[in-house]
């Protein structure tokens, strides 16, 4: 892809998160101009350090739940006009417990933002919604007319994805995109919010045996962080490109499955870790399988995933060996 010529104030929130710090280090790669926010709840201050100094770039810790936040940003950074919401209460788990919580913080935060977004004139407000808006739908592929309001969601927090995905694609500045388990360098294997693939590598690495919950028979459709990035800048306008995406929810995956005792034995095989997995029961809230369809996407934006599992799954080891921290 090549960068768009036109250069932008972004704002992204949750920008000292996994997902979030990959976005702003490429939308500074790219000379846009970045203002990040974050609270440090489940981002590391770590994820900021290749950017942190960067000219074109601010941060403040801030909550998003924080009254009037963009019309502040924008009064000390008149040049923004496309936000990129990405701060949320992210665990499943931790959803089940704080219910109210993760409204005020997924849904109420977010509408507060996206009216903020449509007062400021922003051209574009991209939000960063789950699979998890899906439920226990086996309807697979997912399509995104399958979540909607008869969905049974098995967790507050795909609840409350679901809700600001729907409010955003109502917006004609808004694109939500539901994203399906996202994986490379920089996931926390040691954050209780961390996804299954960076535990596992953590797990290998330590020649511990991985544990799997259930029957490991749930499969999942992992999408590499890379293509993810690409996805938020084609939904952002920041691509050339023949494509124009308007709003709307859009899948954002490879369109492939893998089940999590088939993730154990490739990880194993790249680590050369020979233990047999350990089972425990499986947690509440979570999904049996997802699969995404990733066409609506593709027709929008020329987006397909580039990037297999076994080579994003490389990549994000050996980051791991460089930076896993010593016991």
């Amino acid at each position: 892809m090549k960068e768009h010529q036109e250069k932008r104030g972004c704002v992204v929130t949750g920008v000292a998160g996994f997902v979030g710090s990959h976005l702003a280090e490429r939308l500074l790669s790219l000379g846009h101009e970045v203002v990040g926010v974050d609270n440090f709840f489940s981002g590391h201050p770590e994820n900021m350090a290749s950017f942190r100094d960067h000219p074109a770039f601010n941060f403040y810790e801030k909550s998003i739940a924080e009254q009037n936040l963009l019309e502040d940003l924008t009064e000390k950074h008149p040049s923004l006009n496309c936000c990129f919401h990405l701060a949320a209460i992210v665990s499943v788990p931790y959803s089940m417990d704080h219910e109210d919580e993760t409204m005020e913080l997924n849904f109420t935060a977010t509408v507060r933002l996206l009216q903020s977004a449509e007062k400021l004139q922003f051209k574009r407000f991209v939000f960063a919604g789950s699979a998890a808006e899906y439920g226990n739908d086996q309807r697979l592929p997912l399509q995104e007319a399958y979540a909607d309001e008869n969905t049974a969601h098995a967790s507050p927090y795909g609840r409350a994805k679901f809700l600001g995905s729907q409010k955003v694609a109502s917006s004609p500045l808004g694109v939500a995109l539901r994203f399906f388990n996202i994986y490379g360098p920089r996931q926390d294997p040691r954050s209780p919010y961390s996804g299954v693939i960076s535990r596992f590598l953590d797990m290998a690495l330590a020649e511990e045996r991985l544990t799997v919950f259930g029957d490991g028979l749930q499969a999942r459709d992992f999408v590499y962080i890379s293509d993810v990035v690409d996805a938020y800048l084609l939904a952002g306008g920041l691509q050339d490109s023949s494509f124009e995406v308007c709003h709307g929810i859009y899948n954002i995956g490879t369109g492939r499955s893998t089940t999590i005792l088939e993730l154990a034995e490739i990880i194993k095989a790249l680590t050369g870790n020979g233990n047999a997995p350990r089972f425990l029961p499986e947690r509440p809230g979570d999904i049996r399988f997802s699969l995404a369809s990733v066409e609506a996407f593709s027709k929008a934006a020329g987006w397909r995933a580039g990037t297999s599992l076994r080579d994003g799954l490389r990549a994000t080891l050996q980051w791991y060996r460089e930076h896993r921290p010593e016991e």
